[in-house]
């Protein structure tokens, strides 16, 4: 690991100038679980690291039922799994929250370092993803908000601009009937990035969709809505045939990556049968 500079600026606008005046020799840290061992790997070597810990703007877990949920960037993992509000109204982010890697990533990495890396094997975009999140972003010229969707652009790539901080993640207010469900699968046990993941949040009467959002992710470039398989869902009393069916088509419409971890066969395969088990726990069927 070469020599560099360790810059610390206490607010946004701080943080943005460094970055614009630094260049592509820059690097910004949140919880540096990523940057740290890309580093050590020798993968990256910049000059100048800009560490973002003590930009106060960036902190804080808040809820109100006409805004929804507010997640400052530098929240970690652990925080967002124990919050309060998060578990009371957000269960599926809190219980995706404390599946993430280890007990040490968690209590350390945070959660606008986890969507800035990009890395298509990890599980906050999936869950965030179905539950309409978006990315507020801040610089020196002010703020924007971008759809999760339209944040995460491709393979270890997002649409922030090098000025740009993640400030905080918004989560719409839940719907009165709304509940969901967050799978991951891993290859063994001792492996800490999921090889797929599925997450569902759907607006239901019992058995009964009326909506769903059903993402697909660690086995894509980037996660996605998975439309074909949303329609199957919306408007039944989901029975266990129609799990089946609306997750063969989740494995069709995914694309697949094929890779070194698994093949896209694979992929499919295993991506087919999280979503029928996603499925099944959310409405109590039989498991797939």
């Amino acid at each position: 690991m070469r020599d560099f500079d360790f810059h610390e600026p206490e607010s946004v606008h701080e943080a943005s100038r460094m970055l614009a005046d630094l260049g592509e020799d820059c690097r910004v840290m949140a919880g540096g679980t990523a940057l740290m061992l890309v580093m050590r790997q020798r993968m990256l070597s910049p000059a100048h690291i800009v560490s973002v810990a003590r930009i106060a703007a960036l902190r804080g877990i808040r809820f109100d039922a006409a805004g929804g949920l507010r997640i400052g960037a530098l929240e970690r993992h652990c925080d967002i799994e124990r919050s309060a509000v998060v578990r009371q109204h957000y269960p599926m982010l809190a219980a995706m929250a404390g599946q993430v890697a280890n007990p040490q990533v968690r209590h350390q990495a945070t959660i606008g370092g986890n969507l800035c890396y990009g890395d298509p094997a990890t599980d906050p975009p999936s869950c965030l993803l179905a539950l309409g999140a978006s990315i507020v972003l801040a610089s020196s010229r002010g703020e924007r908000v971008l759809a999760m969707e339209d944040f995460l652009v491709d393979y270890y790539t997002t649409a922030i601009e090098p000025d740009e901080l993640v400030l905080e993640i918004r989560v719409p207010p839940p719907a009165a009937n709304a509940a969901g469900h967050y799978t991951r699968f891993r290859r063994t046990a001792a492996e800490h990035r999921p090889l797929v993941n599925v997450a569902l949040a759907v607006q239901r009467s019992g058995a009964r969709c009326h909506a769903a959002s059903l993402v697909v992710g660690a086995s894509t470039p980037v996660p996605r809505r998975l439309a074909r398989a949303e329609e199957r869902l919306a408007g039944q009393t989901v029975t266990p045939d129609i799990a089946a069916e609306a997750a063969a088509l989740a494995a069709q419409e995914m694309v697949a990556l094929s890779d070194a971890r698994g093949s896209e066969a694979f992929r499919r395969h295993q991506a087919r049968v999280a979503a029928e088990r996603t499925i099944a726990a959310l409405f109590g069927l039989a498991a797939a």
